[in-house]
């Protein structure tokens, strides 16, 4: 069984910068792809970013290029998403998933493992 945490979530202005945590336990975490995923009231949770094992490739959505990176620690066993440049439509609860698989996954039933999510709140 694999447990997901996650943490650093948090009230921002526009413009601004957060580093979301997903701490991963359970298994050795480099045989998983990871993905970030946000969910805005009311909205369906939408893919942000992945990691592929071992880290080897990233995907990210259009509306986060440029501005969000996700990265891996494996002797930590946690992935992380910095976000900069923050915008009030970013506004939406952050869940971390995993699924053992070599390549990065962008739908949520792809994915076997979830965090319980983190707020993210962006003010203008």
């Amino acid at each position: 069984q694999v447990q997901l945490v996650e943490s650093g979530g948090g009230l921002v202005q526009a413009g601004g910068s957060l580093r979301l945590s997903c701490e991963v336990s359970g298994r050795t975490f480099s045989g998983y792809t990871m993905g970030w995923f946000q969910q805005a009231p009311g909205k369906k949770r939408e893919f942000v970013a992945g990691i592929s094992r071992g880290g080897g490739s990233t995907l990210y959505a259009d509306s986060v290029k440029g501005r969000f990176t996700i990265s891996g620690d494996n002797a930590k066993g946690t992935v992380y998403l910095q976000m900069n440049n923050l915008k009030p439509e970013d506004t939406a609860v952050y869940y971390c998933a995993a699924r053992f698989a070599a390549f990065v996954l962008t739908i949520p039933t792809e994915y076997d493992y979830w965090g319980q999510g983190t707020q993210v709140t962006v003010s203008s």
